[in-house]
């Protein structure tokens, strides 16, 4: 593809490079060849830009003046996500039935379906268009799944669960799990309190691979418009997740969580029941949530706290062997 038309498709600025130049990929700042393009979205790298062999770099439109071809665009990082779609176009999936798929005479399926080998679609179903399900997904009685849906292998979709448009399922998601209630019993065994509340996931969401969202007793789960989940998530039953937020690998959310929009929990956050996380929070790796979060927050530690006390916390923490001794020897002081 030449530079032309890429910069022509980020809507970039060209500087310094020949419109005619031929680029037949991308890649890293330091692997990239004479015919990819690369980007620089921190100016601390501003250094490697002199020594790539990229032929051209995506920049900033403020980023320094470089010998290099330069795109300069408004989101490096954006724009750099968005060419690699020029370069690899999804996989395309044949409209049709495979003969080992078993789908229920009920079952209301869109026009342009792709329904893999071995693919389960139970009674009362409903489907809508250009859904593709590639092999193993299993797909229970009562489900409703909205247009340009698409399930990797494995996934399992339970009964009466909502899925709205343009949901994308990670190989071995599963939506609509039990929710982990047990009532004590007065011979201290656990009773199973039954969870038949569905989980609603509504459009443009994406879950990745082998992520769990719980289904309720009573009401629902919720994960909210345009919010990506990443691998090895768990929701309890009961949680609600706003619009465009972010939960990183091996999150935990315990029942009736309230996470509100564009909230991001980084790695392996953990969030107590019932405890609400306000829009735009952001909760740093290994943080505890065992409070409510007010909104716009920037929290870390295990309870979280502000990032900033935290800081504080972190730094006295090698000091305090020497500060408890003397703090002893003025005790043991006339």
């Amino acid at each position: 593809m030449k530079l032309s038309a890429i910069a022509s498709a980020l809507d970039a600025r060209l500087e310094n490079g020949s419109p005619e130049t031929e680029i037949t990929g991308l890649n890293g700042i330091d692997e990239a060849g004479p015919r990819e393009l690369t980007f620089v979205a921190n100016p601390k790298y501003a250094p490697a830009t002199r020594r790539t062999r990229a032929a051209a770099v995506i920049v900033a439109k403020d980023f320094p003046a470089i010998s290099v071809a330069t795109l300069r665009v408004e989101d490096p990082y954006l724009s750099f996500a968005e060419a690699l779609t020029l370069f690899h176009k999804p996989l395309r999936y044949a409209p049709g039935v495979h003969g080992t798929a078993v789908v229920h005479a009920s079952a209301k399926i869109g026009r342009g379906a792709h329904i893999g080998p071995y693919v389960v679609i139970d009674e009362q179903v409903e489907i809508g268009a250009n859904a593709v399900l590639l092999a193993h997904t299993v797909i229970y009685r009562g489900a409703k799944i909205g247009d340009e849906f698409f399930a990797h292998s494995h996934v399992v979709v339970r009964e009466n669960c909502r899925i709205g448009n343009n949901v994308l399922l990670q190989n071995g998601v599963v939506i609509g799990s039990d929710g982990f209630g047990f009532a004590k019993t007065s011979q201290g065994s656990w009773h199973k309190i039954p969870q038949p509340a569905p989980v609603v996931i509504e459009d443009d969401v994406e879950i990745q691979a082998n992520t769990c969202i719980d289904r309720a007793s009573v009401g629902e789960t919720r994960i909210g418009r345009g919010t990506k989940i990443d691998n090895l998530v768990q929701v309890g039953h009961g949680s609600r997740v706003g619009e465009d937020a972010l939960l990183c690998s091996q999150v935990g959310l315990a029942g009736s969580t309230e996470i509100g929009n564009r909230v991001i929990l980084t790695g392996q956050v953990g969030v107590v029941g019932h405890c609400k996380v306000g829009e735009a929070a952001i909760v740093t790796p290994q943080s505890g949530v065992a409070n409510d979060i007010p909104a716009g927050s920037l929290v870390s530690g295990a309870p979280a706290v502000d990032h900033k006390l935290w800081l504080k916390y972190s730094a006295l923490l090698p000091r305090l062997p020497e500060m408890a001794r003397a703090l002893r020897a003025k005790m043991k002081r006339p």
